[in-house]
């Protein structure tokens, strides 16, 4: 966006320097630690100090973003653990999701479902882990979206941010993305049968084996 594009000062203001920041660190454009200076990220981002502020304290109520007393902020490190235990929370929730989506998808999402699993072996063929992980994360997305369970999709977005890091680390592990495939495979097969039972146990399935995975580390 040009600079004279940027919204200066208030609300839309702080709006913006929220998502490009958000976006950074989702991204990975942010490392785990990294210290963010006000001053100097108002000023990279064509906002007041003011406005950068309200954008921190908000990623911070996201779990993105931590404040060090005396310190300032930087990008919230996770640790294994802390992974471990919003992966057990993401259990019962996408495992809901996954219920719910059993009996609620529509016809299209279910094509779609079987599209993203084709593609996701396409990836796993290709040796290629990065799209492998971009298109979990969208197969995730579209179950969220056809279960309408709004509440636990809203506690899912917030708690997948936290895990952005390990997300990428664990589909470039050797060996993970086969092992993945084979379980997002099963989720969408008992998607399509329209089995929220097996649904579900598909995803506890998958994320107990995440878990084991993290704890590997």
């Amino acid at each position: 966006m040009p600079k004279e594009a940027r919204p200066g000062s208030g609300e839309q203001a702080k709006q913006y320097a929220l998502e490009r920041l958000r976006k950074a660190i989702l991204q990975g454009e942010m490392a785990p630690a990294q210290r963010l200076v006000e001053n100097e990220l108002a000023e990279s981002y064509g906002v007041t100090r003011a406005s950068m502020r309200a954008a921190l304290l908000d990623l911070t109520s996201e779990g993105l973003v931590e404040r060090i007393r005396n310190r300032g902020s930087r990008v919230r490190v996770v640790t294994v653990e802390e992974a471990v235990e919003i992966t057990e929370c993401r259990m019962a929730l996408e495992g809901l999701c996954a219920a719910k989506a059993a009996t609620k998808a529509t016809d299209a999402q279910l094509d779609e479902l079987t599209g993203l699993g084709k593609a996701m072996a396409k990836a796993v063929a290709d040796g290629d882990p990065v799209t492998y992980s971009e298109l979990n994360h969208d197969l995730h997305g579209l179950i969220r979206d056809a279960s309408g369970q709004r509440t636990a999709v809203g506690l899912l977005e917030r708690l997948n941010a936290q895990l952005v890091r390990h997300r990428f680390q664990l589909a470039l592990r050797p060996g993970r993305p086969q092992q993945s495939l084979s379980e997002h495979l099963a989720l969408i097969e008992a998607i399509r049968a329209r089995d929220p039972q097996a649904a579900e146990t598909a995803v506890r399935a998958h994320l107990s084996s995440v878990i084991d995975a993290l704890r590997a580390d």
